[in-house]
């Protein structure tokens, strides 16, 4: 049926009924406001076969089942996140407190009392917060519409994140520092790659961390969706790559002079699952679930969580994470790979570093069942014709010794009426020694290399064809781990010598599959670069500016953007342009003016990446007060004398081109905005402007408490000196490049 059709049906369906489609949505047919919109019938919040299999298995404690039925059938509560890395995160904390908070006191919506929205009583320094009202609702309500658009316009700008609550989990048992290489395995959409980046950038002082994060994805399109949520961090610390995760390359890195293999630090491995956990949100799986989907899952997941733990250095950590309640995608994954590991990894025992949250311990007994209802306890009774299906690895431990070894009690499983959350579960690898497929005899120095196979199996096989066993993968002459074979044959990178110098192409189509679009290439500008030394005059940036880590995204002709990454992740993109399919990484630190020739410097700085750049810069400074910052951002091209006497001092006698306005904060004012503004700006010949994205300069204007503005801007009222932005201002992009000028 096509869309035109469908669409008319629905029409006729609404107009059928009683009330329209928004009455519909609201309260008809007792829908508890978590109901399918439009014309479509409710789903019906039952599945037999689910609460059959969950109780057989007892994952919920005795007594508790019908409080869990109870609590999957209600929708999800909406939880937000305060970034924790801005220096900003306390302003909004206090913000959210005292103003908007407050508001909801006492408000009602749909007969409903609105609770005021408390902190999660597990998450740290109060940066996470729940609330009583569905995502639907607080659309909806004209009562609650500043709140909306405030979270909106916040989660536009970075500033906050709206993530269920149990997707925090994983990151923060990461326990993640700056200095750590860090892979997020399967990262769409997102929520969980920012919130690592965050603690990279736990030190707002130091604009380039050591360490870094690298975002994978196999869905092509997906990874721009996660290119546009770590965007809102602004990070030069996170590189973006499209693979299949279960065979993910092997990258390596130079370490004086040396091709030497790259171990991370800390893995993020959250797998794609079945996803019962998430029935509250996605109403859809009470009608689909059934148990064949863990069973076609479970190999992928082991596949995926293996090729993680050969990543991981040794003393480093993994987290393993499902928002399934299942043991066949959870426990029988982590039993597995311990089993294979011969002690090479184990489970952290991690139940006191988030004090507050409840958890139950994870199942050592379980079973498996088929879709049509029959179970097998052990792996002999499983009958030939079902060996496709059900595989040796999905049973518990047969031995009672080795099980107790592996104490999978330590596994968290959240359960969703604990604390009016999802269902998830986690468990935390650390890894002691080399994975024993890896461990094989140093090499004598000299030794010619095995005649054939890669280093990785990744670049090889990048589609991952099915291996029967995860062993098979790595048994081959892949990856060696010892320290004298993490130098080894590095891929005969030598060969690339005749490429072109600091250009990091997309790799060959003869050695990968590629899937979507085709990439620009990373093209790091070379240190005699006639375009440097004029911007470096210009901003009189410091010696100690890294410049070897700008890059651009064009081979060829004008170059209009460029882009600053980490020496780290410098070092990663030039060793590994031939292996890995890059979508995006550094953030961007100058634009082109389109008369720029005019001026001393061709290229104008972009607020995207200022708290980057602003510690090199000693040139075209403005220190600005609370006043000018609020005038600056209210008014889109206020004249030199409506700045206070101080800023006008200094902006009086320089020359037109891109400035740098600071705010900074008097301790001795603590009613004051209490945490240092960098924006973008451009002195023309009279008058001065910033360059700064609208959502932005609402987020700017709320901490100094000017908030009727964005109403205003939706009323689409022609802006006065007391609106946020006008509409065609130039926090647009394309207006941005046109108001150069």
């Amino acid at each position: 049926m096509g869309r035109r059709s469908r669409g008319r049906r629905l029409q006729q369906q609404q107009q059928q009924r009683p009330g329209s489609a928004e009455d519909g949505a609201e309260d008809g047919g007792k829908r508890s406001g978590a109901g399918w919109e439009g014309g479509y019938p409710e789903i019906v919040k039952e599945n037999k076969l689910f609460e059959h299999y969950y109780q057989e298995l007892k994952i919920v404690p005795e007594g508790e089942w019908d409080q869990f039925m109870e609590a999957l059938r209600e929708p999800l509560p909406a939880t937000l996140r305060i970034t924790g890395y801005k220096s900003h995160a306390k302003e909004i904390l206090h913000c959210l407190k005292n103003k908007y908070f407050k508001e909801l006191e006492d408000l009602e919506v749909d007969g409903q009392k609105v609770e005021v929205p408390q902190p999660l009583s597990w998450y740290p320094e109060e940066l996470a917060w729940h609330t009583n009202l569905s995502r639907k609702i607080l659309r909806k309500s004209p009562q609650l519409e500043k709140f909306h658009q405030f979270l909106v316009s916040e989660t536009e700008s970075g500033n906050i994140s709206r993530q269920e609550a149990v997707s925090m989990i994983p990151p923060l048992l990461l326990n993640a520092h700056p200095h750590h290489k860090i892979l997020d395995m399967c990262a769409a959409p997102g929520s969980k790659t920012t919130q690592l980046i965050e603690m990279l950038h736990a030190d707002m002082s130091v604009p380039f961390p050591e360490g870094f994060v690298i975002a994978n994805d196999v869905d092509n399109k997906r990874c721009y969706l996660l290119v546009h949520q770590a965007k809102r961090l602004s990070s030069p610390c996170i590189m973006v790559v499209n693979h299949d995760a279960s065979c993910i390359p092997r990258l390596q890195m130079d370490v004086n002079g040396k091709k030497e293999i790259l171990f991370y630090d800390r893995i993020l491995c959250d797998v794609p699952c079945s996803g019962d956990g998430t029935m509250r949100k996605n109403i859809d799986v009470w009608k689909k679930w059934s148990t064949l989907n863990s069973l076609q899952l479970h190999g992928l997941q082991l596949r995926i969580a293996t090729r993680g733990a050969e990543q991981l250095v040794e003393g480093g950590r993994m987290v393993y994470s499902t928002c399934s309640l299942n043991p066949i995608e959870d426990e029988a994954v982590i039993a597995s790979l311990l089993e294979k590991s011969e002690g090479a990894l184990e489970l952290a025992d991690v139940s006191s570093e988030l004090p507050g949250l409840k958890w139950m311990p994870g199942l050592t007994q379980w079973k498996v069942m088929t879709k049509d209802g029959q179970w097998f306890a052990a792996w002999a009774d499983v009958p030939h014709s079902r060996h496709t299906q059900i595989r040796p690895t999905m049973f518990p431990p047969k031995d009672p010794e080795k099980s107790q070894a592996m104490h999978l009690e330590r596994c968290l499983r959240i359960l969703p009426h604990h604390q009016n959350t999802g269902g998830f579960f986690v468990a935390v690898l650390v890894k002691k020694s080399s994975m024993p497929w890896n461990k094989r005899p140093p090499k004598l120095q000299g030794e010619s290399a095995e005649p054939r196979g890669p280093v990785q199996p990744g670049p090889a096989d990048p589609m991952g064809r099915s291996v029967s066993h995860p062993l098979e993968l790595e048994s081959k002459p892949a990856a060696g781990i010892s320290d004298t074979e993490a130098t080894e044959r590095a891929e005969n990178l030598e060969n690339n010598e005749n490429k072109k110098d600091g250009v990091c192409g997309p790799p060959p189509s003869k050695k990968m599959k590629l899937f979507g679009f085709k990439e620009d290439p990373f093209v790091f500008i070379p240190e005699d670069d006639p375009l440097f030394p004029p911007i470096q005059k210009f901003y009189a940036l410091g010696p100690s500016f890294p410049k070897m880590n700008l890059l651009t995204r064009t081979v060829e002709g004008k170059r209009r953007q460029l882009y600053m990454v980490s020496k780290e992740l410098r070092n990663v993109l030039l060793n590994n342009s031939e292996r890995v399919k890059v979508i995006n990484t550094g953030v961007k630190v100058w634009c082109r003016n389109n008369s720029g020739e005019e001026f001393d410097c061709a290229f104008r700085l972009a607020q995207e990446g200022i708290y980057t750049l602003y510690p090199f810069i000693n040139s075209r400074i403005i220190t600005v007060s609370m006043e000018d910052v609020k005038i600056l951002l209210t008014q889109e091209n206020p004249f030199f004398r409506k700045l206070s006497s101080e800023a006008y001092g200094q902006v009086k006698d320089m020359a037109k081109g891109s400035v740098v306005l600071k705010y900074e904060p008097d301790p001795m004012k603590p009613d004051t905005l209490q945490c240092p503004i960098v924006l973008c700006g451009w002195r023309g010949k009279a008058s001065i402007r910033t360059f700064v994205p609208k959502n932005e300069r609402l987020h700017y204007l709320r901490m100094m408490g000017l908030e009727v503005l964005a109403e205003k801007k939706k009323e689409g009222a022609v802006p006065t000196s007391e609106s946020a932005a006008s509409p065609g201002a130039p926090e647009d992009k394309a207006g941005a490049e046109q108001g150069a000028e």
